[in-house]
């Protein structure tokens, strides 16, 4: 079976098992390698990708499941080379220590920017409960997405 996908606003296909998660369809066949494949339990957010303007953990889905919807990886977040305004201050904020999470966290934030721009702290802390950091408190991603929330 082929598999016909819209990742950030290409349409790829794949023969891949339908059953195959999206992930790894993203990063073994498309060589998007933003979502992390970290936990494959759908609990840990370093898969995160964009199915039709919501965030999803892409190790649960099935790639078949994706036909239809558009897809949108951290590496379709930024706009003609241009960071968006998340990217852009967890940069400026040094906000980041290993990476594993970063990609993850930057869908989920980007759509929180996108669907609540008044955000607090608290929204922001409430967003992230799907995204896990082992490395940060994260005090440094909160005040990052401040930065966003501030200059959109």
């Amino acid at each position: 079976m082929i598999l016909s996908l819209t990742v950030n606003g290409d349409h790829l296909t794949s023969t891949a098992d339908p059953a195959t998660p999206l992930v790894d369809v993203l990063r073994e066949e498309f060589h998007l390698t933003g979502a992390k494949p970290v936990c494959r339990e759908g609990f840990c957010g370093a898969c995160m990708v964009l199915v039709d303007g919501t965030p999803a953990p892409s190790c649960l889905m099935p790639a078949a499941l994706a036909q239809g919807c558009e897809i949108r990886t951290v590496e379709g977040l930024a706009a003609k080379g241009a960071l968006n305004p998340i990217q852009q201050a967890f940069e400026a904020s040094d906000a980041v220590q290993c990476g594993m999470c970063f990609p993850g966290m930057v869908v989920t934030l980007t759509h929180l920017l996108a669907t609540m721009p008044g955000a607090t702290r608290d929204d922001i802390r409430a967003a992230l409960t799907g995204n896990i950091c082992r490395c940060t408190g994260y005090e440094r991603i909160v005040d990052a997405t401040v930065l966003a929330l501030a200059t959109t």
